[in-house]
């Protein structure tokens, strides 16, 4: 695969990380009566801040081959 390809699914792989830790609250939260923003700000924390990390470092990661990829391509051309 190469370093474009590897970008986009490591930026796919940010994005499921980042929704599932939504839904992962949303769900933990399917039996309340009501809703609010504190409410769901404490499921966010029952979850955890680990998918997010996640997410983060794996945007970081596919913008960085995203990048690599556009800067060997210029390098190309110009020979």
């Amino acid at each position: 695969m190469n370093k474009r390809g590897t970008g986009v699914v490591f930026c796919l792989i940010a994005t499921i990380l980042f929704v599932a830790r939504y839904l992962s609250a949303a769900i933990y939260l399917s039996g309340t009566t009501y809703w609010d923003y504190e409410l769901f700000h404490n499921g966010l924390e029952y979850v955890g801040s680990g998918l997010l990390i996640f997410s983060i470092i794996s945007v970081i990661i596919g913008s960085v081959y995203l990048i690599l990829a556009e800067v060997e391509d210029k390098k190309s051309n110009k020979k």
